[in-house]
């Protein structure tokens, strides 16, 4: 009889039966290490919170004001991080203030390692400083009395700073950074450049099939649902919650991925894994006050960008008083507060982007391709780039004239013109935009808008009833004991407690892992057991993902229909025909005063000197381009360090910029005309100006086309030939 060779020892059987033995070896070590990195967690998330002052942050810091003793206390804390050794700092650059969200999490996130925003900011000479909160809110703490204590603690850094050249750049995340814009609207004067990162500001906008997270408020009835959640808390809202509804976005990462990665790089993953948790779990609390605020004002409501939120002396907010540029950073993979929800306030405030401009606002935007929400200001490989270009540019970024403009990045290499004029790896431009830009990013149509405001209306009458005839019972019925009782039983709580040392069966788990690290045997890469693993894992993540795409698309159905039906809006009080329109028109007040800037302006476009010309025509010049590089600022601050006489502050220099740039919006004719009787008698004088100009325009790119075209005729209006300007110098020109 044949031999079957498959059942011989050396044979394909005996090499598979191996394989099983091996990956077995492995998976029951990899098991119990797994649980022993979730024991770690437990214990972990059981000593962070038992903290005063819980948070994640990487850095040594110094108390500087503890808002819990101010006239009107509030939990928030402002702080001055102490820089790690090898790091120094310029006192006379403008500090930056990290103002991080109170979503649910406790504070940190914006200086959670080195490549961080604190990091990097620190990296480019900046004094940092850090505003963060205590688990728990002060009795009477109003979204409002934040503010104005925010607006204090950003008073004491300017105080500190006083020869810093420039205002504190302010950076809020996620939902810090829709409070910081409320409050440079209500006090521009006490800001420098805001970047905001990762904030929902238009709360309605995104496009369909996409971002179901702002059909909430409206499947769930509206707001009556936090105000009964804030009074089972007794008077407090759990901050678990929020972050409860944040990972329901994405069931496959929170219910498998997550973990899987760390079971499946159990020998690599647990640092990482528990850096991270020990934030993802510092769940904080909330007035009953401030969720509310936040929820009827802002996520149904959407009354930020409409102008309907009020604070108390009865002043509205408008963000259109902001004087400061803004800078906004938003991704397609933020499913959380995707780049409609962060840039669509632009469309509701203004017309167009001479509107903007009327306003003398500069607002600068990035749109990020893939990162998702956190990744906006917790992953290293965004702050390497465009937070550390953020922050080493933000001098650029002061002083661009008024307008809309989309900051784009360019790898900086060997073939990189002036790259020594570039700082980091990568070289930013701003480069001109229409709102068209925005527009074309998707948004809602006016059937759209008619759904969300019916929701807005029936949220309202739903959260009145539930005020009259069942919030009274509720909190007569709710302790002080019971509401502790509920926040420790929330799930996302119970998961951490539940695998801690507090659990006895996890002393076997940690005495057992001790012993299988000491007998680890990880398996081999081309194991075949393993592949099978990575394919049935995968598998369960299109599993979840299909799962959350079909009832994301459920919802989504759900709420147009319910909303868009003719019959609920007429009965809600919307015009089912109507064209619905939040942007306002220009404040009459607002309008006589820029009439009566526009006549100033104007009388002056024939006052000044070489200064006045050299800036006018640089501007009118490069404006050819539509951009404004990294590069091209750099050349222009080292010209003038160069020259003792054209020394002036960051302030007055972007003053100069802004009325000369004004000048050539207004009457472009009339500016360029008046050039010649700026200029001195002395011929060497206009041709050092001009020479300056055009080495800071070549520093950035050669000049060809319309630039070198405007460059001409700048040199006539300048009174210069062509021998006065073949000697100039050109950046663009790289020894050999």
């Amino acid at each position: 009889m044949p031999t079957d060779n498959a059942i011989l020892p050396g044979g394909p059987m005996s090499g598979l039966v191996a394989s099983a033995v091996e990956y077995m070896v492995d998976a029951g070590q990899r098991s119990v290490l797994f649980l022993d990195i979730m024991r770690q967690r437990g214990d972990q998330y059981r000593e962070h919170v038992a903290q005063t002052a819980p948070h994640v942050l990487s850095y040594a810091a110094e108390l500087v004001i503890d808002g819990r003793k101010l006239e009107h206390p509030v939990n928030y804390a402002l702080v001055r991080i102490i820089p790690p050794k090898g790091v120094e700092i310029d006192l006379k650059r403008r500090p930056f203030v990290v103002v991080d969200p109170r979503a649910g999490h406790g504070p940190g996130i914006g200086g959670f390692k080195a490549d961080s925003e604190i990091g990097v900011a620190m990296k480019a000479g900046h004094p940092c400083y850090f505003i963060g909160f205590l688990p728990e809110p002060m009795p009477g703490q109003t979204i409002e009395r934040i503010a104005r204590a925010e607006a204090i603690f950003i008073e004491k850094v300017i105080e500190r700073h006083p020869e810093a050249d420039g205002k504190p750049c302010v950076i809020g995340n996620c939902q810090a950074g829709w409070a910081v814009m409320i409050l440079a609207s209500l006090r521009p004067q006490l800001f420098g450049p805001l970047i905001i990162a990762g904030a929902p500001l238009a709360y309605w906008a995104g496009v369909h099939g996409k971002y179901p997270m702002r059909y909430s408020g409206g499947l769930l009835g509206g707001s009556w649902l936090t105000a009964l959640s804030s009074d089972l808390g007794g008077g407090k809202f759990d901050g678990a919650w929020l972050v409860q509804n944040f990972e329901s976005q994405n069931p496959s990462n929170t219910l498998w991925t997550k973990q899987y990665n760390v079971y499946s790089k159990v020998d690599t993953e647990a640092d990482r894994y528990l850096e991270f948790e020990r934030w993802w779990g510092g769940h904080v609390n909330l007035n009953a006050e401030e969720i509310q605020f936040i929820v009827d004002e802002l996520f149904i409501g959407n009354n930020l960008a409409a102008g309907r939120v009020k604070v108390s002396d009865g002043t509205a907010v408008d963000l259109r008083n902001i004087r400061s540029p803004i800078v906004v950073f938003c991704s397609k993979g933020d499913n959380i507060t995707p780049p409609q929800q962060a840039l669509h306030w632009i469309l509701e405030l203004y017309a167009d982007v001479d509107d903007i401009r009327a306003y003398g606002q500069t607002i600068v935007y990035t749109v990020h391709e893939t990162i998702g929400h956190l990744g906006i200001f917790v992953s290293g490989g965004v702050a390497k780039k465009e937070h550390a270009e953020f922050s080493s540019n933000i001098d650029l970024i002061d002083v661009l004239p008024p307008g809309l403009y989309e900051a784009t990045f360019e790898a900086r290499g060997p073939e990189t013109l002036n790259d020594e004029f570039a700082v980091g790896q990568w070289v930013m431009r701003c480069e001109a935009r229409t709102l068209d830009n925005i527009r074309a990013m998707g948004g809602n149509s006016p059937e759209d808008e008619r759904r969300f405001e019916t929701a807005k209306r029936v949220s309202e009458r739903n959260l009145a009833a539930y005020q009259k005839y069942v919030q009274p019972w509720i909190r007569s019925m709710v302790t002080p004991r019971m509401a502790e009782l509920m926040r420790n039983w929330h799930p996302l709580r119970v998961q951490y407690e539940a695998f801690s040392s507090q659990n006895p069966w996890m002393k076997t788990v940690e005495v057992a892992a001790e012993k299988a690290r000491g007998d680890r045997k990880p398996v081999a890469e081309d194991n075949p057991f393993l592949a099978f693993q990575e394919k049935v894992s995968k598998q369960i993540v299109r599993s979840l993902d299909q799962w959350r795409d079909s009832q994301e698309a459920l919802s989504e159905a759900m709420f147009l229909t319910i909303y868009g039906s003719p019959v609920l809006q007429a009965a809600m009080g919307v015009d089912p025909q109507s064209t619905p329109s939040s942007r306002r028109e220009m404040d009459p007040k607002h309008r006589a005063l820029l009439e009566a800037r526009i006549a100033e302006l104007k009388s002056k476009i024939g006052a000044g000197g070489l200064r006045e010309a050299g800036i006018r025509a640089l501007l009118y010049v490069g404006s050819a381009r539509g951009m404004v590089d990294e590069r091209s600022l750099e050349a222009l601050r080292r010209l003038r360090q160069a020259d003792e006489s054209a020394r002036m502050t960051l302030a007055e220099f972007k003053m100069l910029v802004r009325e000369q740039f004004f000048m050539l919006l207004l009457d472009r004719e009339a500016a360029l005309a008046a050039i010649p009787k700026l200029l001195p008698e002395n011929k060497g004088e206009r041709r050092k100006v001009f020479a300056a100009i055009q080495e800071v325009l070549s520093a950035s790119a050669e000049i060809s086309g319309e630039v070198a075209k405007r460059l001409k005729q700048v040199a006539e209006l300048f009174g210069l030939d062509a021998a006065d300007t073949a000697n100039v110098r050109s950046f663009g020109k790289k020894a050999s």
